[in-house]
This record gives C-alpha cells, structure tokens and sequence, in this order.
C-alpha cells in the first residue's frame, strides 16, 4: 500500500512538472517576445521566434505528461482497459510531438539536420 501511495505521489508530480514546464516556457515565451518586439525586431521575427518557443515548451511537457501517464498505468493500476487506453493517449500524443518537429524544424524528428 505505501508502494502505491509513493508511485501515485511520484506520478502525479512529474504531471504537475509537465504542466509547470507547460506554463513556465509559455511566460518566458510571451516575455521574449515583449523584449524582441521592444528591441524593434520586426513583428514577424518576434512572432516566429515566440511560436518556436512555445512549441518547443509543448514537446517537452508532452514528454513528461507521457511519462506520468505510463507509470499511472504501468505501476498503479495494471488492466487491459488501462493499457489500451495508455496505448491510445501515447499515439495521440507522439502524433501532436511528431506533427509539432515537423512544423518547428521542417523535418520529421528521424531525419538528419541539413
């Protein structure tokens, strides 16, 4: 029971990580975006830099959410209907992490830089 309680309170603060990574990188984004804006950069180059902010904000917090969602799964309540469910959130989500790679960088996340 202790073992439960510990994996439950572990998976639900690497969610929170998640969700703070989520909020954090979108507060450092719009505060970039104020500076880049104030440095009169123009507004497409401010733009373009806060969409790359954020979404590189998202992917990572889509890593950690991935990852409570596993350990609630796997270590707390182990059935097939939470497996399969487990299985779909995690195509979902390498689906959005896969589509955002390609949207921030132009290439899928196997393709080599140029």
């Amino acid at each position: 029971m202790v073992m439960m309680l510990t994996l439950h309170t572990l998976a639900t603060g690497v969610e929170y990580l998640g969700i703070a990574i989520l909020l954090l990188s979108t507060l450092l984004g719009l505060c970039l975006f104020v500076r880049d804006v104030y440095r009169s950069k123009t507004m497409d180059a401010a733009y373009d830099a806060l969409r790359e902010q954020l979404g590189r904000g998202i992917l990572l917090s889509l890593e950690f959410l991935i990852i409570s969602d596993i350990i609630y799964t796997i270590a707390i309540e182990l059935t097939v209907d939470n497996l399969l469910k487990l299985g779909l959130v995690v195509i979902i989500r390498t689906f959005l992490s896969f589509t955002m790679e390609l949207e921030l960088t132009g290439r899928w996340p196997w393709q080599k830089k140029n």
